[in-house]
């Protein structure tokens, strides 16, 4: 069985900017076309879960509205991480003491003094873990950080040590990717 990652479309901020957790509108027209290109492959009777945050919830109204036999529910699990007192800032204004902290303890360190990488880790396993029992297939509209995190987990990984660990590789906006579900990326 597969995990269905779709990652929002563009959001409606400038370009450069920390915005993790702020809850912002996605572009119209890249929300309608991830839509219709997520629809073309997406399996029957999926279930749809999506991030709260505007960004995604528009891209899975669109997408129910395309495919109605997908059921969909949000799930605050999905959302982007929280980078406190970073947000809305500028990542190149954002100062280099802020950042040594973080790559040291990449996992355990609150970049922004709200959430860690590990925090995102266990709540994105919680919901792989739920998705293993599912009958039907997953479709997660979400992040990056969520995706990368879901990458890391279907790889047997539930900790992150340090920053080369994290991912490099992203869906761009408005992409899907499938993963596989299996037993190996259990707790």
């Amino acid at each position: 069985m597969n995990l269905w990652l779709v990652r929002h479309a563009q959001p409606l901020v400038e370009p450069g900017v920390c915005y993790g957790a702020t809850d912002l509108a996605a572009d119209a027209a890249g929300t309608l076309r991830a839509a219709t290109a997520a629809a073309a492959v997406l399996p029957m009777g999926a279930c749809l879960l999506t991030s709260p945050l505007r960004r995604c919830e528009q891209l899975a109204q669109s997408l129910c509205g395309l495919r109605p036999d997908l059921t969909c529910r949000p799930d605050a699990r999905l959302v982007e991480m929280n980078f406190g007192c970073w947000e809305g800032q500028r990542w190149d204004a954002i100062p280099r003491a802020a950042f040594d902290p973080w790559m040291a303890d990449f996992g355990g360190h609150a970049f922004g003094g709200v959430e860690t990488v590990d925090a995102l880790m266990q709540r994105v396993a919680s919901v792989w873990d739920e998705s293993l029992q599912s009958p039907n297939e997953q479709v997660w509209i979400t992040h990056a950080g969520v995706i990368r995190a879901a990458t890391l987990i279907a790889q047997g990984v539930r900790q992150v040590t340090c920053g080369k660990q994290w991912p490099r590789d992203v869906l761009a906006f408005g992409e899907c990717r499938a993963l596989a579900l299996g037993a190996s990326a259990g707790p």
